[in-house]
């Protein structure tokens, strides 16, 4: 069969590498891709958000499986594009990809239907949430209430700091329409864990977990990113709050989705932050995550491409999931300056270090081909991901591959999964 993989990052990298390992797949396709992706696919000068030329590709190629990485083709409305022209394609539909798209909608959700979340309100001018402000608990949470690339969340420490957050959301627009609306939010503590969830619309297949790290500076310090590092499985999702998330927060998703007439098929991406007082739901997202699924898909046992089949056809509740019995670290090496202002076009060296490692993989997030180099094109720039028997090993590992690579202004943070050290 042949599968077309819709984006080009790390994430994408890391679905492509999973496809590559079905029997069933003979060619690949990736639009737009990158230069690791261009290794085990055909990469196709098509934008992710162009879903009518996408469409047109998957039609006179015969393509019998699309599966769309990124968020902004889902919340576009990509896979009614391709639905409507009969295309297979895994993914949900636009009315559904809006609980990662609208934080406001997925707030409401939760309220409505019990799903334990962290208090809060929401805005639609700066002046009111201003003067909400003035009464809030501090820290609190401010979120832009659509897409900005995992960077559209706030912390602050005070009122003078949240006032001018509320300024850079709204009024500045940093985030463009993203900061139409804006969500106010109690601030919880706790561990973070990520769980990616298979739906098929009716039934759940909860992934293995895993534990992002956001900010860019060592010691969660510095501005949010999409994401510098990642292990699976976390060590504080244990089976006793993995079976409360099944039945209090995955089940009550999907199920709540459904009722409202925006049926999920796809991966619904939970954000738990893990209180004192039981798991909370920080965010909702409608795809893979990035940096998670390259720990995810590694430990993954089952073939890619039939599950993404069971969930488009309704009968996900015939796949059991099955996870190897090992850890995985991801660590990015990113170019120094990113989140904000950085230089690409540097020669990345050394990768043919790790080349036929069975207990490393490198997934490429943003990288170019030229002239038989690859050159660094973007702010995260690569994700080495390690396999070890355990978390401390995967993450010795991890640092060791990470190590073997170099470009200019590589930077990376040094203490992913440093919180395994104090169990």
């Amino acid at each position: 069969m042949k599968v077309l993989i819709i984006g080009g990052g790390g994430r994408e990298h890391a679905i492509t590498w999973k496809v590559s390992q079905s029997p069933r797949v003979d060619k690949i396709y990736c639009a737009p891709g990158n230069a690791g992706i261009g290794e085990l696919a055909e990469c196709v000068d098509i934008p992710v958000t162009d879903h009518d030329a996408l469409a047109e590709f998957a039609l006179s190629e015969g393509i019998d499986l699309t599966i769309v990485g990124p968020d902004d083709p889902l919340a576009e409305g990509v896979v009614d594009v391709f639905e409507a022209k009969g295309l297979r394609i895994f993914g949900p539909r636009k009315n559904a990809a809006v609980i990662e798209s609208s934080k406001v909608f997925a707030k409401n959700l939760m309220v409505k239907y019990n799903i334990p979340t962290a208090a809060f309100e929401t805005f639609d001018s700066a002046g009111d949430a201003m003067a909400y402000l003035k009464a809030c608990k501090y820290p609190v949470v401010l979120k832009a209430d659509g897409l900005a690339y995992g960077k559209g969340v706030l912390i602050c420490n005070d009122y003078d700091e949240a006032v001018k957050g509320v300024r850079t959301i709204m009024e500045e627009k940093k985030f463009g329409t993203a900061g139409n609306r804006l969500v106010i939010e109690e601030y919880m503590t706790g561990p973070e864990v990520s769980v990616l969830v298979f739906s098929d619309g009716t039934h759940i297949a909860p992934m293995t977990s895993a534990q992002d790290h956001k900010r860019i500076f060592d010691n969660d310090k510095g501005p949010n990113t999409g994401g510098m590092g990642t292990l699976s499985p976390s060590p504080f999702y244990t089976a006793v709050i993995d079976a409360y998330c099944r039945k209090h927060i995955y089940q009550p998703a999907i199920d709540a989705m459904k009722a409202e007439g925006r049926e999920f098929v796809g991966v619904l991406f939970v954000g738990l932050m893990l209180t004192q007082d039981g798991p909370r739901v920080l965010e909702f997202n409608a795809r893979f995550g990035d940096p998670e699924a390259q720990v995810v898909l590694p430990r993954l046992k089952n073939d890619l491409v039939e599950v993404c089949e069971a969930c488009i056809d309704g009968r996900l509740n015939e796949i059991e999931l099955s996870f190897d019995d090992n850890a995985a670290v991801c660590v990015i090496l990113a170019s120094e300056g990113y989140p904000e202002k950085f230089e690409k076009g540097y020669e990345i060296q050394g990768l043919e270090n790790l080349e036929g490692r069975q207990d490393y993989v490198v997934f490429h997030a943003a990288t170019r081909k030229e002239n038989g180099r690859f050159l660094t094109n973007g702010g995260r720039v690569l994700g080495v991901t390690a396999i070890g028997k355990d978390l401390k090993e995967a993450r010795k590992k991890a640092y060791e591959g990470a190590d073997k690579i170099y470009f200019k202004n590589k930077y990376m943070r040094r203490d992913i999964g440093r919180v395994i050290d104090n169990l």
